[in-house]
């Protein structure tokens, strides 16, 4: 294999390692967010994107490509949707579920400043 060809399979396989690390850390995030945060802020359940980031996460897995990954006859663009899923999660409810997620006690919510 020259060099390029062996940069394009590294490159190719940091690609779906980043798909699963997004879907893994949005899928922990949800996680830990209270269900009743999600209803208060207008998105659908906490259930429904755990399972929604549960099957992302387990399709970015399957879809690592070999050395590290299975050598299994799966389509691996569907790890694109596993993305979309996850970014969906990070970029819209994340921030919208996270003003009521907050802790209760302590400082508060910061205000800004020093």
């Amino acid at each position: 294999m020259d060099v390029i060809g062996a940069a394009q399979v590294w490159l190719f396989l940091l690609f779906y390692l980043v798909i699963f690390g997004l879907s893994a850390w949005a899928l922990v995030d949800c996680l830990r967010r209270p269900a009743g945060a999600f209803t208060a802020a207008g998105k659908r359940t906490r259930q429904f994107w755990t399972w929604v980031l549960v099957a992302a996460t387990a399709v970015a897995f399957i879809s690592i490509p070999p050395p590290l990954g299975l050598r299994l006859p799966f389509p691996s663009f569907l790890a694109l949707v596993s993305a979309a899923a996850a970014i969906i999660y990070l970029v819209d409810v994340r921030p919208a579920v996270e003003p009521y997620s907050r802790r209760r006690g302590g400082r508060g919510p910061s205000r800004g400043g020093w």
